[in-house]
């Protein structure tokens, strides 16, 4: 199924044994969504990459369900793959959608690539219907590994919800951990992240290995709790029924 992507490092992607940690840790972000949210409007993932987190949340009840991205070859690989999906290719910041399009939009790991973050939050208010929801995720730049050329501005917590009260309500504000068995594991051996960057994958040990194609999205905790100690952010918020905007 991603054989049609290019591993760029840019996007995560599923099927590929040594990417399997980053790909389990974005979707326990998607599955959340779907367990917690149960859409089942007209959904938008701004930033769709290969396409999987939208046909999760389609398989949860979503409909239409559109994945926009700015690039035709993940464009089209999506059309293949997720046929119910409607892949639409556009610039996040100036999407061409009418206002009030949608019931939810959902934008996970893709903020921090983005050069114009307030206009990109602005135009997802634009975009959602008065009371519809927004949800976006984003590495906490306090514990993510310095240096991925792609990330134009990774944000903390506090200024992750600034950008987002500009023009929503605040419902939430959770952060991603790790569970019990990758906590274990780097009890041991410590970061389990910091292992999978120091060395080629051919040249992981046996046990490094093990840990990453194991995991699962199980294998993550989202939840309140210490946001400047968490790997990854989430922000859900609401527009405000009276803004027809």
């Amino acid at each position: 199924m991603t054989e049609t992507l290019p591993l760029t490092g840019e996007r995560t992607a599923p099927g590929i044994w040594h990417e399997n940690y980053w790909f389990a840790r974005h979707e326990a972000a998607y599955r959340w969504i779907a367990d917690t949210l149960s859409p089942n409007g007209r959904v938008l993932d701004a930033g769709c990459g290969e396409g999987y987190g939208a046909e999760l949340l389609r398989q949860a009840g979503a409909a239409p369900v559109f994945g926009l991205d700015y690039e035709g070859t993940t464009l089209r690989h999506v059309a293949k793959a997720y046929p119910q999906i409607g892949p639409v290719q556009g610039n996040l910041v100036q999407t061409g959608f009418a206002g009030a399009s949608f019931d939810l939009v959902t934008s996970l790991q893709t903020i921090e690539h983005l050069w114009e973050q307030p206009r990109f939050v602005a135009e997802c208010a634009r975009i959602l219907a008065p009371g519809g929801t927004l949800v976006l995720t984003t590495p906490n730049t306090l514990t993510f590994p310095a240096g991925n050329w792609y990330h134009t501005k990774e944000l903390t917590a506090a200024e992750l919800v600034d950008l987002v009260r500009a023009h929503f309500e605040v419902v939430d504000v959770l952060g991603l951990w790790h569970g019990p068995r990758l906590s274990a594991w780097e009890d041991v051996n410590g970061s389990c992240v910091t292992a999978q960057l120091a060395d080629d994958h051919q040249h992981w040990r046996a046990d490094l290995q093990a840990l990453v194609t194991g995991t699962s999205y199980r294998d993550f905790e989202i939840r309140a709790g210490a946001m400047d100690d968490s790997l990854d952010l989430f922000v859900v918020a609401r527009k405000p029924a009276d803004d027809p905007a």
